[in-house]
């Protein structure tokens, strides 16, 4: 049996939702992670320093690990001010400024639809070298979905980084060729997150032979070639701009199995195990740990975790379904087979 032993990863980009969810979530998170960039996109939404500490307080009232860290971000609304940021830059468990377009994904309702109106806002932040975090899609419906990412860093994010070259940028789940083409031609103050959904499948798992609802997310899957890209970028030895965010993002079964189901794949309970499959495949478990554990710190200026983790290559079938307030949540991979697993910790949350 294989065994692979890497410092704990963090995951730089989950939804860890609020209220009786964050008892399903939280948990899971602390199992395998030690810090976590919990995204603001709450409802209401996260854009106060005050509201984040609230936040915060109620993810640590449910977390069993002492070492377990949540950092946040600020949600850039229309009534977003410098002196939000000022505080914000002062507070240790901020990291950023959240980003979303309009209408992009789920709860964006209150995210920006122009940047270039408030270029005051984005000059304080390259002032305070606060990092922006963006979620990297254009929204018009004209332009087809799987274009979305690409057509936004050309018309907004390649004017946005030459008007404020000093900006620190992390385009957060990145799904394309130009995506890992764009960050590899910027300096080291500009990274990407990239999803372990992203890196294990394409858009033929979402759409081939029958539409599957757990695989669909935004941005969404895309061609084989560009999964592919994505695979090279985070695997190449030496890299350093590319790590791990695995956007989970759980919806209630009733939610995500509707007419209108909801954008997101839940990946927590399988992010480790699934990635170590995917370098496995392509013989590059030596590159997984800078992936997982590294090179996030290193771009936010983070000590890198003391504590370590276990990967065993030995099988198991993810659960069905896992449970929270009443509701079940799905989790991509449900009632399937992987062939590496995280060592066994305490607290398992509740699964059927």
């Amino acid at each position: 049996m294989q065994i692979l032993n890497i410092i704990r990863p963090d995951d730089w980009h989950i939804h860890l939702r609020d209220d009786e969810t964050l008892t399903l979530t939280v948990p899971l998170a602390e199992q395998t992670f030690t810090r976590v960039l919990a995204m603001p996109n709450l409802t209401p939404p996260l854009t106060t320093v005050q509201g984040i500490l609230s936040y915060r307080e109620r993810i640590l009232a449910i977390a069993k690990n002492t070492h377990f860290t949540p950092y946040f971000s600020v949600y850039f609304t229309n009534n977003l001010t410098a002196a939000t940021l000022h505080e914000a830059k002062l507070c240790p468990w901020i990291l950023g400024v959240k980003l979303y377009p309009q209408g992009a994904t789920t709860h964006s309702d209150w995210g920006i639809n122009d940047i270039t109106q408030h270029f005051d806002i984005v000059s304080v932040m390259e002032e305070l070298a606060l990092p922006l975090l963006v979620h990297g899609e254009v929204t018009d419906n004209t332009i087809d979905i799987f274009d979305r990412e690409a057509r936004f860093i050309e018309s907004v994010l390649i004017p946005l980084q030459q008007r404020f070259p000093k900006l620190p940028i992390v385009l957060e789940h990145i799904s394309t060729a130009e995506a890992v083409d764009w960050v590899h031609s910027m300096p080291a103050h500009i990274a990407a997150t990239v999803t372990a959904h992203h890196l294990a499948f394409n858009r033929n798992h979402l759409l081939a032979g029958n539409l599957r609802p757990d695989y669909y997310c935004l941005p969404i899957l895309k061609q084989q070639h560009h999964q592919q890209k994505l695979q090279q970028a985070v695997m190449a030895k030496n890299q350093s701009q590319f790590f791990l965010g695995t956007d989970s993002a759980p919806h209630s079964q009733q939610k995500k199995y509707s007419a209108c189901g909801c954008a997101g794949c839940f990946t927590s309970p399988i992010a480790l195990p699934l990635l170590a499959e995917v370098f496995s495949l392509h013989n590059a478990l030596s590159s997984l740990e800078a992936f997982t554990s590294i090179n996030g710190a290193h771009f936010y200026q983070l000590p890198l975790n003391t504590q370590r983790l276990c990967l065993t290559q030995s099988t198991w079938e993810v659960p069905q379904n896992y449970s929270a307030g009443g509701d079940a949540f799905i989790p991509l991979y449900a009632g399937q087979t992987l062939s590496w697993q995280c060592q066994p910790t305490a607290g398992q949350p509740t699964h059927e």
